[in-house]
């Protein structure tokens, strides 16, 4: 019998501190009995990113203590999530692939919460929950290796190397242990914070329509209201800072849309795409008020910058995501990037309205008084020159086809 076999627990070896990145999910529930039966006396951390209000708070900080945590943090992260992930990326204004609104980035700042609280305990060894087989080892392994020497412990990848069906052995882990799983957490992997949801696991990694039990936030259709939404958002340099006419700082903003949006069933994707090991992955999303804040940013700022901007500043966006995706956090690259992304939002400044009648949600109008707008031009309607002028910029903008087209005529 393998000496990971649930019931049969690894002989304990004193094994020092360690510090668990804590969710209260099926995972980092494994890893605290796990550690503890290697030696380890387990300190968890949660990084409160949003998602969570205070009972759901409370009860993971039970969690962690019933199944044995030495102790339990619970730390503030919503304006370093706002701050360090949600500004840049707005400002970017591109999902991974085009369609994936990187909701787990609040790993790194959870990095920052480990590191900080194992600084506090006086212990290099870090432990966190996650698979061999996904892209949040790399974010973590990446982001703790970038702040120095640490000494990181991955039992969901220890007993991967003997179980092909690890979600059900650390069920049967837990439960032989007289430890309770949740069953929505039998069926899926939840991953839950400010900016938004995803989920994982059955039928959603068997290729097949997610179940009605695949939603998080989003009302479903019969239950969205009758009347639209109407909602303005105000940036400066980029940066939402007033809803409806009110400053709102950051993380309070991102939560209010998330709730108003969540009823008409905004932001909610399928999503396939290339994983940073290779496979391909498959979730279900739901991130409203993330959605609303790319909307609303990108009508701005298509406005107010020159079109060589709105040109060229995709290409830098693709490849941050791709950074912040990657586990490439703390790249200097992503930093030199940032600057740019910054440079850019100088006249990014304004009001935008925003309407939802359901499933999705679209800009109607835009203030500022950096909009583009050439005086006595509107276009086909109106100009302030001649039809001469037109005409000769025609021939010359397109020489080049023309010559093409008229060189290869005569040719035959």
């Amino acid at each position: 019998m393998s000496s990971l076999d649930a019931s049969s627990p690894h002989p304990a070896a004193a094994q020092g501190e360690v510090v668990l990145a804590f969710s209260g999910g099926l995972d980092t529930s494994f890893c605290i009995p796990w550690l503890r039966e290697r030696g380890y006396r387990v300190h968890t951390v949660f990084a409160d990113t949003g998602g969570v209000d205070a009972a759901e708070r409370a009860a993971i900080e039970r969690r962690a203590l019933e199944l044995g945590a030495a102790s339990h943090v619970t730390v503030d992260g919503g304006p370093a999530i706002w701050d360090g992930f949600v500004k840049p990326f707005v400002w970017a204004g591109e999902g991974y692939q085009s369609q994936y609104p990187l909701l787990v980035s609040d790993r790194y700042l959870i990095v920052d919460a480990l590191l900080a609280r194992a600084t506090e305990i006086g212990t290099r060894t870090v432990a966190h929950g996650c698979t061999g087989m996904g892209n949040d080892q790399v974010r973590f392994d990446l982001a703790i290796k970038a702040r120095g020497d640490w000494t990181i412990v991955a039992p969901i990848r220890e007993i991967q190397k003997e179980h092909r069906q690890t979600r059900a052995f650390e069920q049967a882990f837990l439960e032989q242990r007289g430890f309770q799983v949740d069953l929505r957490q039998k069926a899926y992997t939840i991953n839950e914070n400010l900016l938004g949801v995803t989920l994982s696991g059955g039928e959603i990694d068997r290729w097949e329509a997610p179940g009605e039990g695949a939603r998080a936030w989003c009302a479903p259709r019969a239950e969205w209201p009758s009347e639209p939404l109407r909602l303005s958002l105000g940036f400066r340099q980029g940066e939402a800072v007033r809803l409806n006419g009110e400053d709102v700082p950051g993380p309070q903003l991102l939560a209010r849309l998330n709730r108003e949006l969540a009823r008409y069933g905004v932001g909610r994707g399928l999503y396939t795409g290339d994983t940073t090991i290779g496979l391909k992955g498959r979730i279900v999303f739901e991130a409203p008020g993330l959605t609303a804040l790319l909307v609303a940013h990108r009508a701005l700022e298509e406005a107010v910058l020159t079109k060589q901007q709105n040109r060229f500043k995709p290409e830098v966006a693709r490849k941050w995501v791709e950074l912040v995706y990657e586990g490439f956090f703390n790249d200097p690259l992503k930093r030199d990037l940032e600057a740019f992304l910054a440079s850019s939002q100088a006249q990014v400044n304004g009001e935008v309205d925003l309407v939802s009648e359901g499933g999705r949600v679209d800009a109607v109008a835009v203030r500022s008084p950096h909009l583009l707008q050439a005086r006595g031009a509107t276009y086909a309607q109106s100009a302030d020159w001649g039809v001469a002028e037109a005409e000769g910029f025609i021939r010359l903008f397109g020489m080049s086809p023309t010559l093409w087209a008229e060189v290869n005529r005569a040719a035959g």
